[in-house]
C-alpha cells in the first residue's frame, strides 16, 4: 500500500496519513482483516516521526476503522468499509459546509431532518 504525505500542506501530516487510509478502506483497496504497515516502517517511508503515523492510526482506531494490538499491529476492522465511507462522506459535508457559510447546528439540523 503507497501512502504518501505533502508537508507543505496545510492539512497535519498525521491527517493526511489517516484519511490516505480511510480512503482506501473506504475505496476497498484495504479491507477486514488486512494489516497496515508497522509504524516504525511507515514513518521512515514517509519521512515523518513515528508519534505521527501512531497519532494517525489512533485516530482510525477512535473511528472504529481498526483494531491497534501489541505485537499484532494495526488491522482493518470488520465493519469499516462502511464507516469508512460514512467518515469521508461527513468529511466531505462538512468542508462544503463551511465553504457556504453554513453554521454548525444548521448542519447538524439537516442530517438529523434526513436521518
Amino acid at each position: 500500500m503507497l501512502f504518501r504525505v505533502d508537508p507543505a500542506d496545510s492539512e497535519p501530516l498525521f491527517r493526511q496519513i489517516a484519511a490516505q487510509v480511510r480512503g482506501a478502506i473506504a475505496e476497498g483497496r484495504l479491507g477486514p482483516g488486512d494489516r497496515l504497515p508497522p509504524a516504525r516502517e511507515l514513518a521512515e517511508a514517509l519521512d515523518v516521526n513515528m508519534h505521527t503515523v501512531l497519532r494517525a492510526y489512533g485516530d482510525l482506531r477512535d473511528e472504529g476503522l481498526v483494531d491497534m494490538r501489541r505485537r499484532r499491529g494495526v488491522i482493518v476492522r470488520e465493519a469499516a468499509g462502511g464507516r469508512a465511507r460514512v467518515i469521508t462522506a461527513a468529511t466531505v459535508l462538512a468542508a462544503e459546509a463551511r465553504r457556504v457559510g453554513m453554521a454548525r447546528d444548521e448542519v447538524v439540523a439537516l442530517l438529523e431532518e434526513v436521518m
